[in-house]
C-alpha cells in the first residue's frame, strides 16, 4: 500500500479532528507551494486569504474570516497548533458530539476573528493576521467551562485539572497581549470567550451550533456520543434523572465520577454501551 493510499484511509475512516488536522496541513502545503518567499524566509500571503483589519476588506472578501484560520506563518505555528487541536479535541469531544465540535471551531474562529477587525480599526492599523489558535482557544475554553474539574494525567507533573492548564494558557495570552503579535493574541483571547460564551448560553437551554448543524461531519465507525442529550441540561448530572432505579442512579454516579477523574476514553465498553443505552 503506498503513501498516498494510506493517507486516504486515514483521512476516509478517522473522525472530524484527524480531517481538519489534515485540512491545515493541506492548506499549508499549499501555501508553500504557491505564497512562500524562499529569498525572504517567509509567507507572502494575498491580500484575498489573510484576514486583514479593514472592514472595506471584510466585506469585500467575506471569506477571509474563515480563510486565515487555515493559514499559518511557518511550520512551528503550524505544528504547535495541530498538537494543541488533537490535544485538546479530545476532552472537547468527551462532553460534545461532532456535529458542535466543528461549527464551534468555525463560529469561534470567526467571532475572533470580528473582534480583532474591530479593535484595530479603532487602532487605525491595518494589520494581517493568520492561524487557527483562535478557534482551538473556544474548544479549550468551552470544554473548561463545560467540566472544569476533569482530570488529565500530565507526564512528569501527574494529575491535574484541566482549569489549570486553562488559566495558565489565557495568563500567557494575557501576558504577552501588548508586547508581541498583539493581533494573534486578541483573537486568541475573543476566541476563547467565545468558548466560554457557547457553554454559558447552552447550559441554558441554547445551542448556537444548532442551526449551523448541516456543516458538521459524522464518524463512519462510531456511534453517536451517548452525551448527545445531557448537553441541554443545565449540568451533566441531569443524566442521572434519566434512571429509573437506584441501581442505575449508582451505575451512573460512578461512570460519571470516572469521566470526570480519566476521562471518557477510561470507560469499558460494557460502560459506554449503558450510556448509550440510557441517553436513548
Amino acid at each position: 500500500m503506498n503513501i498516498f493510499q494510506d493517507l486516504k484511509n486515514q483521512y476516509t475512516n478517522n473522525g472530524i479532528v484527524q480531517k481538519l488536522i489534515f485540512w491545515n496541513i493541506g492548506a499549508f502545503l499549499l501555501a508553500v507551494i504557491f505564497f512562500y518567499n524562499f529569498k525572504l524566509g517567509a509567507f507572502s500571503f494575498p491580500r484575498w486569504l489573510v484576514l486583514y483589519s479593514s472592514f472595506s476588506d471584510v466585506l469585500t472578501k467575506p471569506w477571509t474570516l474563515v480563510s486565515y484560520m487555515f493559514l499559518h506563518s511557518g511550520f512551528i505555528h503550524l505544528l504547535f497548533n495541530m498538537l494543541m487541536l488533537h490535544f485538546i479535541s479530545r476532552f472537547f469531544l468527551t462532553f460534545f458530539t461532532e456535529k458542535q465540535y466543528l461549527v464551534v471551531y468555525l463560529l469561534g474562529g470567526v467571532f475572533g476573528g470580528l473582534v480583532f477587525v474591530v479593535i484595530y480599526y479603532f487602532v487605525g492599523i491595518a494589520v494581517p493576521v493568520v492561524g487557527a489558535s483562535g478557534a482551538i482557544m473556544t474548544l479549550l475554553l468551552a470544554a473548561t467551562t463545560y467540566s472544569p474539574f476533569y482530570i488529565l494525567q500530565i507526564p512528569l507533573i501527574g494529575r491535574i485539572k484541566l482549569w489549570h492548564i486553562t488559566a495558565l494558557i489565557l495568563t500567557i495570552d494575557i501576558l504577552q497581549l501588548l508586547l508581541v503579535n498583539t493581533g494573534g493574541h486578541i483573537v486568541h483571547l475573543s476566541g476563547a470567550f467565545f468558548g466560554f460564551l457557547y457553554v454559558f448560553l447552552l447550559k441554558r437551554g441554547i445551542d448556537l451550533a444548532k442551526p449551523f448543524s448541516n456543516l458538521s461531519f459524522k464518524r463512519p465507525v462510531k456511534k453517536k456520543s451517548p452525551f448527545s442529550k445531557v448537553h441541554v441540561n443545565k449540568t451533566s448530572s441531569n443524566l442521572s434523572k434519566i434512571a429509573k432505579t437506584d441501581v442505575e442512579q449508582k451505575k451512573v454516579d460512578d461512570i460519571l465520577d470516572k469521566i470526570s477523574k480519566s476521562g471518557y476514553d477510561s470507560l469499558t465498553k460494557v460502560e459506554k454501551e449503558f450510556l448509550f443505552k440510557l441517553g436513548k
